[in-house]
């Protein structure tokens, strides 16, 4: 197994697994949008559904479908960009499965239920508080956040070839 496949694979599944358990623990714990203090007002746990994309971005009676499509389109994309990865990278493939992990983890919620995608780590002081998001969403924007570094400060010579045949 190649240095690459170490580090995603293992990361991949368990933000996923980690995702998907922290998400039924809240729905098993929490009502919906009555928030739960964990550390004074700054954090709290909010149960929300929410079945648009990130801030709650919506296209109506078609996000469902549009966002599921998208997830998969860029799991799609993020696991061929691992392939492309050079087999004894570390930092890309960490944050490709970060990325891929929390597009997974919400495209099984919005899979499994028309509610749309738990949400529930609510972040804020007083009134002012960020968009309550989830595991998977940590996940996607570290992950992206992550890959921009990694890929900024690449050569711009350095040339964009497949890594060579691995798991």
């Amino acid at each position: 197994m190649s240095h690459r496949a170490k580090i995603f694979w293992p990361l991949f599944g368990g933000w996923v697994v980690a995702d998907f358990i922290s998400k039924r623990l809240v729905e098993s714990r929490l009502t919906p949008h009555i928030p739960t203090r964990i550390i004074g007002d700054w954090l709290r746990f909010t149960l929300n559904y929410n079945v648009g994309a990130a801030m709650n971005i919506s296209l109506g009676g078609a996000s469902r479908v549009v966002f599921t499509v998208l997830a998969l389109v860029m799991i799609g994309v993020i696991i061929a960009m691992y392939f492309k990865t050079e087999v004894n990278e570390t930092l890309q493939p960490l944050a490709l499965a970060l990325i891929a992990g929390g597009a997974l983890g919400n495209l099984l919620d919005r899979l499994r239920s028309a509610k749309g995608v738990v949400d529930f780590i609510d972040v804020g002081i007083g009134d002012s508080r960020f968009w309550t998001f989830n595991v998977a969403d940590s996940g996607v924007t570290c992950g992206a956040i992550l890959l921009m570094l990694v890929l900024w400060s690449k050569p711009e010579d350095a040339p964009l070839r497949p890594a060579p045949p691995s798991s």
